[in-house]
């Protein structure tokens, strides 16, 4: 029964019709209504299914939105077939199999709607005469779709809200084209969007999709879509999908805190990025995979991984080419594998990578423009034969190996340059081929070029200079080399000449030879290397392989600065007894007496940011300092380094990390991600087995040490037979005390010449205290934060003086601390 009565407004001039009248019910008042007509509705609640068939006004009081419930028992509580105005009302459905809004024809204007339903579909837009504008409208309804529109339907949605749908928020098919305008979809159970079907179509501005058990935005089955200046975040699936044809355009959009793919593309699908941000994901930010499917970004930014996996996966034959793009933070950078699978990068930077900025594998190709990569573990890597691509003027920067090739792979460098690369600038190996012209190396800590035995590469006109092991390093059988030069008193004498060319040292003593010849490289014409007295009672020849980094210091001042540490005691003992034991062992050869086994693998637990990875790298000078290891170098490694996609090449990966660390510390990270709980399929376990039986085939060689979380470590060591009985010991890292975060700010601004003041060390204390030490407290690196903000507060602070005294320029203050109001 209806509650309320209903008021008619006449438009019309008839002399037959009333102007005006009340009402019992909506429908008897439709029945008289016409053309211009308004209909305005008393508060209450009316059980009935209306259907709009003129162009008349529908509405509730004016600022009573709710005051007036259309909610019939079942069916399509209110159907629009005519450009008619609805406002102000409450619309309720309970048909399952019905939407509570249907709009069938006309232009209907529908203003502050609430929609609060469990049907079908909240509101519903159905053929191609549908052009709703639909405006601050807000939809509810956990049983079904949030808003649809079918069927070639469009209209324009602004300012609307879809909230709580049961499926999807919005659903477009059936050639249906609508826009949005600065609408939000949240906390759908589904996709936030979603766009299927041939002709289908989506134009959405300024919109959010957050907070979506599943998907943000799903375009499939040849649909397009754009969307401009939108944000994703914030689902439990992929934030972005496209599959089968589908093609989408993203301009100015935000997609963050995305727990799988950011985006994730398949089946000739094609998308279109320009300045848009992709962070925060777990898995990879551009995942593109089959023959067809496409990625362009222009102007793009790609950083902050919170996972394991490669910011750009690119496989199956997929292409991708990235525009002034910027990838930073984030494991690897590009991960391209496949034959036919390619990605082209034009003036871009990759930094900040903690293993491979740039990965070509099984027969893929990239191709790099003016790019720069900083600070990643392997600036570019072509893996095996068929892979290959070209690098042209780039800059490759604070790396451990700036190029690697291997098995086989063929690409061109040219006109390309590392500085400063802790190991080598470029690294053949395994068959590895390559032509490199006009590269250049600077500041190496190993070779410039080390080119292993029965590598086929070319190298024309390259320069190395300041490379502490030599400029280059190859076997005399080794690669064609014309007109390379370098001025490292320890570059190596074995280069073959190409035909009419020659191999020259400008200060390191390599004479220029005629074709045919092998360069020789005297100790006599080597003035800037002196030679080195022998145990022997003999000289050291020039060619002796020059003393490594992690040789240069000796066991006390390796120990003193890990002593230094802040906190830590306990790891120090046993480090120091560890130490005690290889040196009184080492001794007692010495002595002709037998020498105790120590076992030098050892397991390292603790927290992050508790100084695991520091004590690793000081480790292994210790061990290098007393003769045990032979350079005592940090190769840090993590799962993605060792685990492959592929059967079989899981081994293959966990070898060439191996082989990386002889020498040295092979450090591994998180080790317990490579035997996950429910680990199904996974190829982990292969690389813990491959590890342990390296482990015993070269003990000698390389010592290995695997880090994580306490209780993931224990589950860890129980996973292979082999595992427990190759580490020595267990090493734990204690989380750090106020106290000792004090001290590591306290350090941090005496290194760079800043002073706590008055009553800041106390604040510091306080905070660190009342600090939440969850899941993302990051112990030490915590600290280094805190100070880093500290120096930017009191940058804005003392910006603002005409002309600072040198106190004011250094003095920090508990006002400068994080979260604390600015001082006055």
């Amino acid at each position: 029964m209806a509650q309320g009565t209903v008021q008619v407004t006449h438009g019309g001039a008839s002399r037959w019709r009333r102007r005006s009248g009340e009402y019992p019910t909506l429908a008897a008042a439709l029945a008289v209504a016409g053309d211009g007509d308004v209909l305005s509705i008393s508060p209450g609640t009316y059980r009935e299914n209306l259907v709009l068939h003129h162009a008349v006004t529908l509405r509730g009081p004016e600022g009573g939105l709710g005051s007036v419930r259309i909610a019939p028992l079942d069916g399509v509580a209110l159907t629009v077939r005519a450009s008619a105005v609805v406002q102000d009302l409450h619309l309720e459905g309970q048909d399952r199999a019905a939407p509570a809004l249907l709009v069938e024809d006309g232009a209907p204007e529908l203003t502050d709607l609430r929609v609060s339903t469990r049907s079908a579909a909240g509101i519903e837009v159905r053929g191609t005469g549908a052009r709703p504008l639909v405006r601050r409208c807000t939809v509810e309804n956990p049983s079904g779709v949030g808003i649809a529109v079918l069927d070639g339907g469009g209209g324009v949605f602004e300012e609307c809200e879809v909230l709580a749908a049961g499926q999807t928020g919005i659903s477009v098919r059936g050639g249906a084209r609508p826009r949005l305008e600065r609408c939000r979809i949240h906390h759908a159970t589904g996709a936030g969007i979603g766009v299927t079907g041939e002709g289908s179509g989506l134009e959405a501005l300024g919109c959010e999709v957050y907070e979506i058990k599943g998907t943000g935005v799903q375009i499939a089955a040849r649909a397009t879509a754009r969307l401009t200046d939108c944000a994703v975040h914030r689902t439990t699936a992929d934030g972005v999908t496209l599959d089968t044809d589908a093609v989408l355009t993203l301009a100015g959009c935000d997609i963050h805190d995305i727990p799988e793919n950011a985006v994730d593309l398949r089946s000739r699908s094609v998308l279109t990025l320009s300045r848009t941000t992709v962070r925060r994901f777990g898995r990879n930010g551009l995942s593109v995979w089959d023959p067809g499917t496409r990625v362009d970004a222009d102007s793009c930014e790609i950083h902050d991984s919170t996972g394991d996996y490669p910011a750009v996966w690119i496989s199956d034959g997929a292409a991708v080419s990235l525009d002034s793009c910027r990838v930073h933070d984030v494991p690897d950078a590009l991960f391209v594998l496949d034959r036919g699978s390619r990605v082209d990068v034009v003036d871009s930077d990759l930094s900040q990578v903690r293993n491979t900025a740039v990965s070509v594998s099984d027969g893929a190709t990239a191709q790099l423009d003016d790019c720069r990569i900083r600070e990643a573990a392997t600036g570019a890597w072509f893996r095996d034969h068929g892979s290959g691509g070209t690098l042209a003027n780039c800059t490759i920067d604070a790396v451990q190996t700036g190029v690697i090739v291997t098995k086989g792979a063929d690409p061109t460098l040219e006109r390309c340059t590392v500085t400063s690369p802790a190991e080598a600038g470029f690294y053949v190996s395994a068959g590895g081929r390559g032509t490199f012209t006009a590269c250049r190396v600077t500041g190496s800590s190993g070779f410039g070029f080390h080119i292993l035995d029965g590598c086929r590469t070319t190298l024309a006109r390259c320069h190395t200079e300041r490379c502490a092991r030599g400029g280059y390093e190859f076997p005399e059988d080794g690669p064609v080399a014309e007109d390379c030069t370098g001025d490292e008193s320890a570059a190596r004498p074995a280069a073959r000449a190409a035909s009419g060319g020659s191999f020259a040292g400008a200060h390191a003593g390599v004479r220029t030879v005629a074709a045919g010849q092998s360069p020789v490289l005297r100790a006599a014409e080597v003035p800037a290397a002196r030679p080195a007295d022998r145990p022997d009672g003999g000289v050291a020849t020039a060619t002796a392989t020059a003393p490594t980094a992690a040789a240069a210091r000796g066991s006390g001042e390796v120990l003193g600065q890990l002593d230094a540490l802040v906190g830590l005691d306990s790891v120090k003992r046993e480090v120091r007894a560890l130490t005690d034991m290889i040196e009184v062992g080492r001794r007692r050869q010495q002595a002709g007496l037998k020498a105790a086994s120590v076992r030098r693998h050892l397991v390292f637990t603790g927290s992050p940011g508790t100084g695991k990875t520091t004590v690793a790298r000081l480790y292994g000078e210790i061990l290098a300092s007393l003769g045990v290891l032979e350079r005592g170098h940090l190769v840090e490694v993590s799962r993605v380094d060792l685990v492959g996609e592929h059967i079989g090449s899981t081994a293959i990966r966990t070898q060439e990390a191996f082989d990386r660390a002889r020498g040295g510390v092979l450090f591994i990270d998180e080790a317990y991600a490579l035997a996950p709980e429910d680990s199904g399929r996974d190829f982990g376990r292969e690389a813990i087995d491959t590890l342990v039986k390296l482990m015993e085939d070269h003990r000698e060689a390389v010592v290995v040490i695997v880090a994580g979380y306490t209780a993931e470590m224990d589950r860890f060591l129980t996973v292979n037979p082999g595992v427990a009985s190759r580490f020595s010991r267990t090493i734990t890292f204690g989380d750090y005390g106020p106290e000792e975060l004090l001290r590591i700010v306290e350090q941090q601004a005496e290194e760079h010449e800043y002073r706590l003041g008055e009553g800041t060390a106390e604040a510091l204390l306080t905070y660190f205290t009342e600090l939440p030490k969850g899941p993302a407290f990051g112990n030490g690196r915590t600290a280094r934060q805190t100070f880093e903000s500290m120096v930017e507060r009191h940058a804005g602070r003392v910006a603002q003086l005409s002309e600072p005294s040198k106190d004011e320029l250094t003095l920090l203050f508990p006002a400068d601390l994080p979260g604390q109001p600015a001082p006055c």
